[in-house]
This record gives structure tokens, C-alpha cells and sequence, in this order.
């Protein structure tokens, strides 16, 4: 496998698995939509907003796993990361919130690595055209 393809394929890895996060979380919400909504309002954000947000992390997945808009998708699921991250795990003095906090801002980090990379060429971005996939 040359360098260029390889490189390819592990963009591919990495969209799958931080796409595969953010899907599984959301269909797992499904089940108890108003339950996570009442999760929510404990960090200050309205309940109503659970619908939009179960929404969001299923099809930013399915979104950044098939490489759709992914530098978008990437930077948007960052910024959830962190501000999640701030909203419901900044407890310095509980070392579980401490390792949650770093583990959404490391997730960050991860987006917007993929957000600067792009999709690669296995991607719907580059298949469209739309995408400034590193050379083939």
C-alpha cells in the first residue's frame, strides 16, 4: 500500500470511528428522549432542545462517517465536544468529570485534525467533487 493510499484509508478509519461515536450516541438517546432532556437541563440547556440534539449527533455520524461536508461536520462536532465537555464535566475536584472533560476536549482535537486533513479520497465529498482531497 503506498504512502498516498494509506493516508486515505486511515482517514477513512478515523471519519468512521469518530462518526461512529456521535451515531451510537444518538440512537441510544432514542429510547429515552425525554429522560436525556431532563439530562440536559441540568446543565442549563432547555429540554426542548433534546429532539434537535439526538438528531444532530445521529446524522453528523452518518455525515462524517460517509465523508458529507465532512470538514463542517468535523468542526461542528468539535465545538459539541467542548462545549458539552464544559457544560457537564467541569468538576476539577471529581477526577471521572476531570477525565470526561479532557477525553471531549482530546475528541476535539481529533475533529479538528480531520476538519484541517479533510475527508480523503474514499469519501462522498471527493466523490462530488467537493472536497480538496490530499493528492491520489
Amino acid at each position: 500500500m503506498t504512502n498516498t493510499a494509506l493516508t486515505h484509508t486511515s482517514l477513512l478509519v478515523a471519519r468512521i470511528l469518530l462518526g461512529l461515536l456521535f451515531l451510537m450516541a444518538g440512537l441510544g438517546k432514542l429510547g429515552d428522549v425525554a429522560g436525556f432532556g431532563a439530562f440536559m437541563a441540568t446543565g442549563g440547556i432547555p429540554a426542548f432542545l433534546a429532539w434537535p440534539v439526538v438528531l444532530f449527533e445521529i446524522l453528523a455520524g452518518v455525515a462524517l462517517i460517509a465523508g458529507l461536508q465532512t470538514r463542517i461536520v468535523a468542526l461542528a462536532l468539535g465545538a459539541f465536544c467542548v462545549a458539552s465537555g464544559l457544560l457537564y464535566h467541569f468538576d476539577l475536584t471529581d477526577q471521572m468529570q476531570t477525565t470526561q472533560l479532557l477525553k471531549n476536549l482530546a475528541l476535539a482535537g481529533g475533529y479538528i485534525a480531520l476538519a484541517i486533513a479533510g475527508p480523503g479520497a474514499l469519501s462522498v465529498d471527493a466523490k462530488l467533487g467537493r472536497a480538496n482531497p490530499l493528492p491520489a
